[in-house]
């Protein structure tokens, strides 16, 4: 009997496949408890649309990250903290600020975690750091440290 996994059923396949199986098996264990469906014409189908509808909407998001990427490149993140006379900060600047000054500054969302600091920042200048936007995609982003006074 062919059936469409509906999730990660271990040794037979993962979610959205097709795959041929034993009708007890089918019966009994996959469908029964909701891991598969049969595998009629329509539903077969509606598979298809729903594989192509996901690979039109992961070719949008590269795109976007492309866009952003441009963007990210282009343009410096200006971030103003306290700092001693020796150009040394109260504090660092963390991914969570870079991704806050992101946000208001360029108007780009892009989470913490998705940001990776080589080293802390814990001085006044200026630092690249990686900004993870997409799979395929990985931006380089200046990101200046200034003091509080020059704003």
């Amino acid at each position: 009997m062919e059936v469409i996994l509906l999730k990660d059923v271990k040794g037979t396949g993962k979610k959205g496949e097709i795959h041929e199986v034993a009708n007890g098996y089918a019966q009994n264990y996959l469908i029964k408890n909701g891991l598969a469906k049969e595998a009629t014409p329509g539903a077969k189908s509606k598979l298809n649309a729903q594989i192509k509808a996901k690979k039109r909407d992961e070719a949008e998001m590269l795109e976007e990250a492309k866009e952003q990427k441009e963007v990210l490149e282009n343009n410096a993140v200006e971030i103003y903290e306290k700092a001693s006379d020796d150009g040394r900060l109260f504090g660092s600047i963390t991914t969570k600020k870079i991704a806050d000054a992101m946000k208001e500054q360029l108007d780009i969302n892009v989470d913490k975690r998705k940001i990776t600091q080589k080293i802390p920042m814990r001085s006044l200048g200026t630092q690249n750091v990686e900004v993870k936007l997409h799979n395929q995609v990985t931006a380089n982003l200046t990101v200046r440290a200034l003091p509080i006074d020059e704003k």
